[in-house]
């Protein structure tokens, strides 16, 4: 629900809406939290907590992700680069320390795991930012309302949310990496057919093709989870989790970066408005290009994971 309840924020409230509805629904997921999920994941009771592991984490991350949005420029440059030597601190701390935040012999000595963890990085940094970058389209170069671009963004998740369970269970009688390799390769054909789109392209070739990017959401996402959760031991199911929303989270910030990035290079530090509609156009449809070459280096990942049944 997200592209269209942001849209209708937008309009009616501004769009810092968008982030001040997250507190209350914040302080929500916390109390649900806190009040039923005691006693979750009992087989790690006695486990402590990786505060070092988890502050320094946090640090790389906001360096990488600030350092990102202020690309090109130099300060963006040094972020990044900053936020790297915390990746390196955090990558020497994890192996040193008994109970690690993030259990890295696992993405050494597991193939499963890390390949089915390196495929959701891919996927991540390869979708993302489509619907961002959409928005813009229907917004600047269309001349939709937020409300109606956000109507047309939504059928993507709409999709995926119908179809994802049924994948999910899909891949319990079938290799989950086939299921969720043919997912991928259907993202990278619903990229793909957006590198083409043009001031004149038809909405029903748009919702065609969110529709495409839905299903193959939808078919790699459930059976990429089930492989990464059926590859460990039940008490490193906290472990594996954390690992895949770290891969989500990277590869989401680095799809944004990615498409903030090619809007800088093709538009500049200008206001987006119609007036610079066509260098827009230009780099969406390179940011477009990028994602679907990227989908297309994450099938192989996706295929040379193994068999879970064999892990």
């Amino acid at each position: 629900m997200g592209p269209f309840i942001g849209g209708f924020l937008t309009s009616t409230f501004g769009w810092r809406s968008i982030f001040l509805v997250n507190v209350p629904l914040g302080i929500l997921v916390l109390f649900i939290i806190r009040t039923q999920l005691v006693g979750e994941w009992a087989d790690a009771r006695g486990e402590s907590f990786d505060l070092p592991g988890a502050l320094v984490y946090g640090l790389s991350l906001v360096f990488v992700m600030y350092g990102f949005s202020r690309l090109p420029d130099r300060a963006g440059l040094a972020l990044v680069i900053a936020g790297t030597v915390f990746i390196a601190v955090f990558i020497w701390w994890e192996n040193r320390t008994p109970q690690p935040l993030l259990k890295l012999s696992l993405l050494v000595k597991n193939r499963v795991f890390a390949f089915s963890n390196l495929a959701a990085l891919i996927n991540y940094s390869a979708t993302f930012a489509v619907t961002f970058l959409l928005s813009f389209y229907l917004q600047y170069i269309r001349g939709l309302t937020p409300v109606a671009a956000g109507t047309i963004l939504v059928i993507q998740p709409i999709v995926m949310a119908v179809f994802s369970s049924y994948a999910g269970k899909l891949s319990d009688r079938i290799e989950p990496g086939k299921i969720a390799s043919m997912g991928m390769a259907m993202t990278a054909c619903g990229l793909f057919l957006l590198s083409f789109i043009a001031v004149d392209t038809s909405y029903a070739y748009l919702i065609g093709t969110l529709v495409l990017l839905g299903l193959g959401f939808a078919f790699f996402s459930s059976p990429n989870t089930n492989a990464v959760m059926s590859s460990v031991k039940k008490h490193e199911y906290g472990v594996a989790s954390g690992t895949l929303g770290t891969m989500r989270l990277v590869g989401q910030m680095l799809s944004m970066g990615i498409a903030m990035v090619i809007i800088s290079l093709f538009i500049g530090p200008v206001m987006i408005t119609p007036d610079v509609a066509d260098q827009l156009l230009a780099g969406i449809r390179i940011g477009f290009t990028i994602f679907a070459i990227l989908c297309c280096c994450g099938i192989f990942f996706s295929l040379v994971r193994g068999k879970v049944r064999e892990a």
